[in-house]
């Protein structure tokens, strides 16, 4: 064919002339497939599932069971959520009923029954037709359920009113296998029966408003067509046929022929341009709902087809066959949109195309981070082809429309097109020269004119193809770059690629793999001197080509680039940025959401959801500018930026140099208190944190303050943030650090106050005082370990501790209390009594003082001393010098009562006391007469000395009498 003395064959270009292009017209193609990618996203073996419904909102797929079960799964993590034992006999249909949390189920012992699948309970069963129960739907908005049976009949029941029957419908002549509502008109609904019409009835009459001869066998499925442009609905019968209804002209469209046993299952599908049919022949066939083309046939092999489900807004499928439940996912979930630099956004819905613009909601309008723009859509034109991807070209000037395996250049303006032809993938360059991929070895590259201008044969299978700075070719294991101006091999990284992300300089690419993506550097000055040089070029490229800098390990579904920042959101569908390496989120979204682009004078991020609902989110370019010097090591251009990023994101500046080790940088420009404070502890500035402390008036704060005053040795500090802190372990701690006494005796009346009997028992011990650790066991009612602490440390409590044990104890068990024994009138039972008294007088004595706290290194390697032991040596060597009339030993620390143990009494002493008879004290001898002053009151020579030697040092040596003959 011959255009303007052009030859055209094979890919149509338009003339260059002097007159004005005409639009191309590209011829419908009949052989194109739409080429769906088709996704199996669960396969659960059971027994014979009837019907199949999808949840709107949660992942989940109702199945009911020809063994008169229902299971509820989870296609995300494959798991059954709920299971429910209806009956023994078929359920034949159910559905959810979302707003009441309810599912309804209809089996062949005629009756209905509701259930509540968040609490498993039943909420209603009653007896509702004569004959097996074959559908039951709900309608979406009215309490109403529709039901249709073996006994011909339809019935209408309104749960709002008890589920009492409002309406019988009555006219088939044979079984009614299905209901369904029109979603144009849901006042009005259709019906199938084997008796080989379908009925077209309203909610209000109980006549049909008109009957379709539909078949020339039994109708066992009948859907509507659920978008706005046709009044179609579909119809499967047993003889092997499925039919396209124009339900307005009564007349039929399209009869589609190919299964070879009955069609069981028949729809149109929600969102994209096909009918699928189900048959008994265990099949699925995909039909083109435009041209009425076999598509596809997907055969699992589980046996027969008997029901397919859907759900509008979604791309998931499910069926149900003989031997279980499969969900397949249809296309891809993301919408068919694109937006220029400009801020204008182009869409399609199906075969409409649409534009809106974000920059007429105007600089004046205000709206929060993640709220729906307000914007006006307006009819663009209509595309020959199914869109299934849609890209501006760099300067916005073309948009391309590819699908169906073409592909057809816009103009973005006037949507007139420019060029068409075949592709399997399609991509532009950064300079507006574009590239397809005609088959899996041949990739052809055009100029801005529309023209090939070169053609690359990969020696590997070409799975897909990326465009940017480098024309990028994907295999199965790895992508090959290509440079656009001569087609050859830049560099070949091995690894599996998802998509490719090249920044506007061209300097930087992240590649998405299936669990992560890489950020490396272009170094094309390495390139060009390669090439310059004329060396020889491999399949692998040039070596170092690329320079790895960064791994992330995050999914990416939608990403871009905004100068050496790189946007994108994640598999758990958080928008992040990465700048550096270091992965900044910006905001948690709600439900998945794709990236569009970024304006910089907004300093806003657009996304768009698949219901074509665009949003905005603030992300400053100063901000990324700030980062991007600071990962330059332009520190002078960094501090002229930062006074230009507000206030509210000095945060987020803190954290980033936080990340690069730059502590107390962060520190000077973090605004968030806690924050701060956390950095200044990190850098022990103990000043600034405790300013912080003052002022945010945080007892952690204190409490943190005070132990890093601890660990630098500035006690005086650590005491005042203690205090603040109301941190009485710390008070502890350092009181017993200090040997401070004093600080612990009030700390132990503090503690008391405040029910921390812990802390003040443990003061109380540490400062010997045994007496008032008993009194606060016994003032918590834990008296039994008062009597065992008395027993150990003060037996001279013993009597008083264990007659309040015997009290109390009387209030629950008589017998017990009885048998508890008191030292002082069974001290048989206890070994050792009179030598514990003793020990504790002794222990009294010894423990009067306190050695101060830097003596501590002088005693931590001491042997303990054994108090009891030293009693009873006392008491052995008493006894034997009283024996031989030769020696008497004295324990410093027996006092009172216990003189008359040692010495009996002081007449023993006066009987031999001679001026000659001399004690020692360990450092001489001194007079007897020293030691018996007044009332036989022992003066003990520890005390006269005023020091604490051992016990061993303090035995009195009695030397005999001298007489005269």
């Amino acid at each position: 064919m011959l255009c303007d003395g052009i030859l055209l064959c094979g890919v149509a270009v338009c003339s260059i002339g002097d007159r004005s292009p005409q639009p191309l017209r590209r011829p419908r193609s009949s052989t194109m497939p739409l080429r769906l990618a088709i996704k199996r996203k669960l396969a659960q073996r059971s027994e014979r599932v009837k019907c199949v419904d999808l949840h709107p909102t949660e992942p989940w797929i109702l199945s009911s069971l020809y063994t008169g079960s229902l299971h509820i799964w989870n296609y995300q993590n494959q798991s059954l959520v709920k299971s429910f034992e209806v009956t023994d006999l078929p359920v034949r249909s159910a559905k959810f009923i979302p707003r009441k949390q309810w599912v309804v189920a209809c089996s062949d012992d005629m009756f209905i029954r509701v259930y509540n699948y968040n609490t498993m309970d039943k909420v209603k069963q009653f007896e509702a037709h004569t004959d097996y129960i074959r559908c039951v739907i709900v309608h979406p908005t009215l309490p109403y359920v529709l039901s249709c049976s073996d006994d011909m009949l339809i019935k209408l029941w309104d749960w709002e009113k008890g589920w009492i029957c409002t309406q019988i419908f009555e006219g088939h002549s044979h079984y009614v296998m299905q209901v369904t509502f029109n979603p144009k008109d849901s006042n009005t609904f259709a019906s199938a029966s084997l008796d080989r019409t379908v009925k077209i009835w309203n909610l209000s009459s109980p006549e049909p408003n008109f009957t379709l001869e539909a078949h020339q066998k039994g109708v066992n499925c009948v859907e509507y067509f659920t978008g706005g442009d046709r009044p179609h609905l579909i119809t499967g019968s047993d003889d092997q046929t499925a039919k396209v209804w124009d339900y307005q002209t009564k007349g039929c469209v399209q009869t589609l022929e190919g299964h070879s046993h009955n069609v069981s299952a028949a729809c149109f599908h929600p969102e994209l341009p096909i009918i699928l049919t189900g048959s008994e022949d265990g099949t699925v066939r995909i039909w083109h709902a435009t041209t009425y083309r076999l598509e596809n046939t997907l055969n699992y092999g589980l046996e027969r087809v008997w029901t397919i489900g859907y759900i509008k807004g979604s791309k998931r499928v499910a069926i149900g066959y003989d031997e279980g439940t499969i969900m397949i996912k249809m296309g891809k979930e993301a919408p068919v949109a694109s937006m220029d630099g400009s801020g204008k956004i182009i869409w399609a819905k199906h075969n409409e195309i649409q534009t809106v613009n974000v920059k007429a909601v105007g600089a004046d309008f205000e709206f929060a981070d993640g709220e729906r723009l307000p914007l006006a859509v307006k009819e663009l034109g209509s595309c020959d082809l199914y869109p299934q991807s849609l890209k501006h070209n760099p300067n916005g000037r073309f948009v391309v429309v590819c699908g169906d395996g073409d592909f057809i250049i816009y103009t973005a303006l006037a949507w007139r097109n420019r060029s068409f032809g075949s592709a399997l993938d399609f991509a532009w360059s950064t300079d507006g020269e574009y590239a397809v991929r005609e088959s899996t070895s041949k990739i052809k590259i055009f100029g801005k004119t529309f023209q090939e201008r070169k053609s690359i044969r990969s020696s590997f299978s070409a799975e897909g193809m990326y465009g940017g700075t480098l024309l990028g070719v994907r295999s199965n294991d790895s992508v090959s770059f290509y440079d656009w101006a001569e087609g050859r091999v830049i560099r070949r990284i091995d690894v599996v690629v998802k998509n490719v992300f090249w920044s506007d300089s061209g300097d930087l690419v992240a590649i998405a793999s299936e669990s992560s993506f890489y950020i490396l550097k272009y170094n094309r000055d390495v390139v060009a001197e390669h090439f310059d040089s004329g060396r020889p070029t491999d399949e692998q490229g040039v070596e170092d080509a690329f320079e790895l800098l960064h791994e992330i390990s995050e999914r990416i579904r939608t990403g871009l680039w905004v100068g050496d920042c790189f946007i994108y959101n994640n598999s758990a569908w958080r928008l992040n940025y990465c700048v550096g390496g270091e992965v900044t989120t910006m905001f948690h979204l709600d439900r998945p959401m794709y990236l569009l682009g970024y304006l910089a004078n907004l300093s806003r991020v657009y996304l768009i959801d698949k219901e074509f609902n665009v949003v905005s989110y603030t992300l400053l370019l100063n901000l990324i500018e700030y980062k991007t010097l600071v990962l330059r090591g332009d520190l002078e251009r960094a501090e002229e930026v930062l006074p230009t990023i507000p206030k509210e994101h000095l945060n987020s500046v803190a954290k980033f140099l936080e990340s690069r080790g730059q502590v107390e940088d962060a520190l000077a420009i973090a605004t968030d208190l806690d924050y701060k404070f956390d950095m200044a502890i990190q850098l022990g500035k103990l000043d600034t944190a405790k300013d912080i402390a003052e002022e945010s008036h945080s007892e952690s704060k204190w409490k943190q303050l005070g132990e890093l005053a601890m660990s630098a040795g500035q006690f005086e500090v650590a005491e005042e943030c203690f205090g603040y802190a109301k941190d009485l372990s710390g008070f502890l701690l350092l009181y017993t650090a200090l040997g401070d006494a004093q600080g612990l005796d009030k700390l132990a009346a503090t503690a008391k106050e405040q029910g921390k009997i812990n802390i003040a028992f443990l003061s109380h011990f540490l400062l010997r005082k045994i007496e008032d650790c008993v009194q606060l066991l016994i003032d918590s009612n834990r008296i039994p370990e008062a009597a065992f602490m008395a027993r150990t440390y003060l037996p001279s409590e013993v009597s008083n501790v264990v007659s309040l044990w015997r009290n109390d104890l009387k209030k629950i068990n008589q017998r017990a209390a009885e048998s508890l024994a008191d030292p002082q009138d069974y001290p048989n039972l206890f070994p050792d009594w009179e030598l514990a008294c003793d020990a504790e007088v002794k222990n009294k004595e010894q423990s009067a003082n306190f050695l101060p706290a830097s003596q501590y290194l002088s005693y931590i390697n001491g042997e303990l001393s054994d108090l009891t032991g030293e009693v009873e040596d006392l008491h052995l060597n008493k006894d034997s010098s009283m024996e031989n009339g030769h020696y008497v030993e004295e324990s410093g620390g027996l006092v009172g009562n216990q003189e008359q143990e040692v010495f009996h009494d002081s007449e023993y002493l006066k009987e031999y006391q001679h001026e000659d008879l001399n004690v020692d004290d360990g450092a001489g001898f001194v007079k007897a007469d020293q030691y018996i002053e007044g009332e036989g009151e022992l003066l003990e020579p520890h005390l006269v000395n005023n020091t604490h030697e051992s016990a061993e040092e303090w035995s009195v040596e009695i030397e005999q009498p001298h007489l005269e003959e």
